[in-house]
C-alpha cells in the first residue's frame, strides 16, 4: 500500500471520485464513446451466438423497439430529470450555465444502470439473446443521441438535419417555451405530449437560417 500521512483520505478518494465525476477530462469523455461503441459490438456478437436459432426479424424488431424506447427515455429524463427534482437539476443547469464544458453522466453510471436496470432483467425474463437485441438498440440510441449533443454544441457541420437539431436544442437552451425542446435527436415526443400544440419558432432570430 502506497504511503500516505495520516489523515490525508484524498489522496485515496481522488482517483475513485474523478470515476464519478459530472466534468470530465477529454480522455474520460471521449472513452465513454469508445465504451459504448466496445459494448454494441459484444451485444452484436452475443445476439448472433444466441440467436441463432430465432427469426431474424424478431431480432431486428427488438432493436427497433429498442430505439424507440431510447428515444421516449431520452425525452422523459430530460423533461422530468434534468429539469426536475434536486441534485439534478442543479447539476443540469451547469451545462446550460457552461454549454461547451464536458460534461455528462459519468460512464461507469451509465453503464451500471443499462446493465442493472435494462440487460439483466430482460436476460432473466426473455433470454440472452433478446437482451442482447433489444440492449443493442437502447444503447445505439444512446450512442446517437451523445454524438448528436457533443455535435449539436461543439461542431460547426452545415448537414441540413445537423442544423435542424442544433436549432431546435438552442431554442431550449434560451427557454424560448416552458415545455418543449427536450428532445435531442428527434423532436417527435415534443410534438406529442403537447397534444398537438405547435411548438413555435421565434421569427426574427438568429437560429431561424437553420431551418
Amino acid at each position: 500500500m502506497p504511503f500516505r500521512a495520516q489523515g490525508d483520505e484524498t489522496a485515496v478518494q481522488r482517483p475513485i471520485v474523478r470515476l464519478f465525476t459530472l466534468e470530465h477530462g477529454k480522455f474520460a469523455y471521449w472513452a465513454d464513446f469508445a465504451v459504448y461503441g466496445v459494448i454494441l459490438l459484444g451485444l452484436t456478437a452475443g445476439s448472433v451466438i444466441a440467436g441463432s436459432g430465432e427469426p431474424r426479424w424478431l431480432s431486428g424488431g427488438l432493436v427497433l423497439a429498442g430505439l424507440v424506447v431510447w428515444s421516449l427515455i431520452e425525452y422523459a429524463l430530460h423533461r422530468f430529470i434534468f429539469h426536475g427534482p434536486e441534485p439534478f437539476s442543479t447539476w443540469h443547469a451547469e451545462h446550460h450555465r457552461r454549454p461547451t464544458a464536458l460534461i455528462g453522466t459519468p460512464t461507469i453510471l451509465s453503464v451500471a444502470l443499462a446493465f442493472a436496470l435494462l440487460f439483466l432483467p430482460v436476460w432473466m425474463l426473455a433470454g440472452l439473446w433478446c437482451a442482447c437485441s433489444l440492449t443493442f438498440g437502447i444503447l445505439s440510441g444512446y450512442l446517437a443521441y451523445a454524438i448528436t449533443h457533443h455535435l449539436v454544441h461543439h461542431s460547426r457541420c452545415e448537414n441540413a438535419w445537423l442544423r435542424r437539431r442544433r436549432h431546435w436544442h438552442a431554442l431550449h437552451h434560451r427557454r424560448i417555451e416552458a415545455d418543449g425542446y427536450y428532445g435531442v435527436t428527434s423532436g417527435f415526443w415534443d410534438y406529442f405530449f403537447t397534444l398537438g400544440r405547435r411548438l413555435r419558432w421565434p421569427h426574427g432570430s438568429r437560429f431561424d437560417r437553420a431551418n
